[in-house]
């Protein structure tokens, strides 16, 4: 018993000291605030000696493959798609504001919401599933699933829209259906492990993963376990969460121990495993972290606290591992890895051979930009639109920037964001600070 407790003594240490999050910059000089905002959120990072920090410039002759421009009209998976990868979205150029809702929720909204029809899907601390018409500018349902007994409760939801049903999973263990249009729960079970992934919907099955990092496929129509499949636990959590995404054949999926799996979507067996975990010390300054997976048909991309890589989605083998770490989920468009580094770079990848296509630093760009002294920005993540590379900042500033990575603008939204952005329609979609919807076009 008093090992247990020097035990749990050296995490709680470990976990206090390594807090990021409290030294906050201010500026002291005498530059413009509106040109130096961009600058004022930023956190030290610990840089490994291994991080890649090189610039590399364009060569002259090379030229980028433009990626078809869509305009994309709904948004069912918090992720976007089965890949967890962003189209080449249009949207309008003015960027104004164009509608600011009504106060969705009293309650903390959570930062990931989906559209269909006009109508947002969200969900807020308390459980509560919103469903608010732009139409008429006012929440339309408002259904909550939990007991009293779990009212003092915080809760976490994962959600994902098929055919206009909601499926949930959340921290409590329960796993549901809600028919949206109706206002009613077409099934409930309770897993009884809290549940820790983000959701997929494939061929009538549910797929899930508890935080024990069991895979769960539950038939879409009952609720009930068309299969179960265990994988790697880890008994000390931080904050990755199993992330799932999939392509034509197979469903991939990374647990918290850092295990890749893929498993075939006709008979859900598991066709291959690639462990990526780098270090076998459990310290907790060592757990496996990672972003979201994203992938295309041919190449799933991984990019963890220690490394990037780039492995093949048929047999599971690693064809190139470069020695970048990021803090952002990256971006696949064309055959171009996109990603910024968590020392300040932006850097594209030639997927075809593994080539660094170029690498810049992004908050020398944003200075130069600006005119004012170089600083630390936070980066919230990437996408693109209207065929340029687009970085939103954790202080609401976007970038715009070429594929060859010329910075083209420097703007900020007129709220504070919290959540990412969406592209509905020839506009963007975010959520502020203050629970309300922002329309920009």
């Amino acid at each position: 018993m008093k090992l247990l407790k020097v035990f749990i003594i050296i995490i709680l240490i470990y976990s206090c000291s390594f807090d990021n999050k409290t030294g906050i910059w201010k500026s002291n000089d005498n530059l413009s605030k509106k040109k130096s905002g961009v600058f004022t959120e930023f956190k030290t990072l610990a840089i490994n000696k291994d991080n890649f920090n090189e610039v590399i410039n364009l060569k002259q002759e090379f030229t980028f493959e433009i990626p078809v421009k869509i305009n994309n009209y709904k948004w069912e998976d918090i992720n976007y798609n089965q890949f967890n990868n962003y189209d080449n979205f249009s949207y309008n150029k003015s960027k104004n504001l164009i509608y600011k809702s009504k106060k969705i929720s009293r309650h903390r909204l959570q930062n990931s919401f989906l559209y269909e029809n006009k109508n947002l899907i969200l969900t807020d601390n308390k459980g509560n599933i919103i469903i608010y018409s732009i139409e008429i500018d006012e929440v339309i349902t408002k259904y909550n699933f939990y007991k009293k007994k779990h009212k003092k409760v915080d809760k976490i939801l994962n959600i994902v829209l098929n055919d206009s049903i909601v499926y949930i999973s959340d921290n409590l263990g329960y796993v549901f259906a809600f028919d949206y249009r109706n206002e009613k729960i077409l099934w409930a079970k309770n897993n009884k492990i809290p549940f820790r992934s983000n959701l997929k919907v494939k061929d009538n099955k549910l797929i899930a993963a508890d935080q024990n990092n069991n895979i769960y496929f539950f038939d879409t129509q009952n609720g009930n376990i068309l299969k179960m499949i265990p994988t790697e636990d880890t008994k000390i959590k931080n904050e990755f969460k199993n992330s799932f995404s999939s392509n034509s054949n197979y469903i991939f999926m990374l647990n918290t121990y850092g295990s890749l799996y893929a498993i075939e979507k006709n008979n859900n067996n598991i066709r291959w495993v690639q462990n990526l975990n780098q270090s076998l010390d459990i310290n907790p300054r060592n757990l496996f972290n990672a972003n979201q997976l994203i992938n295309n048909e041919d190449l799933i991309i991984v990019t963890s606290h220690e490394s990037t890589f780039v492995i093949d989605t048929l047999s599971g083998t690693i064809l190139y591992k470069f020695g970048i770490i990021s803090e952002v989920k990256p971006l696949i468009t064309k055959h171009y890895l996109f990603l910024i580094s968590s020392n300040g770079l932006l850097i594209c990848i030639n997927l075809k051979n593994g080539e660094k296509i170029f690498s810049y630093r992004l908050n020398k760009k944003i200075a130069e930009y600006l005119e004012i002294k170089e600083k630390k920005a936070m980066f919230r993540n990437i996408l693109i639109g209207n065929s340029k590379i687009l970085i939103l900042l954790k202080n609401s500033y976007l970038l715009e920037l070429d594929l060859d990575g010329t910075l083209k603008n420097v703007s900020k939204l007129p709220t504070k964001s919290i959540s990412d952005l969406i592209f509905i329609d020839n506009s963007i979609f975010y959520l502020d600070n203050k629970n309300k919807l922002i329309i920009l076009g």
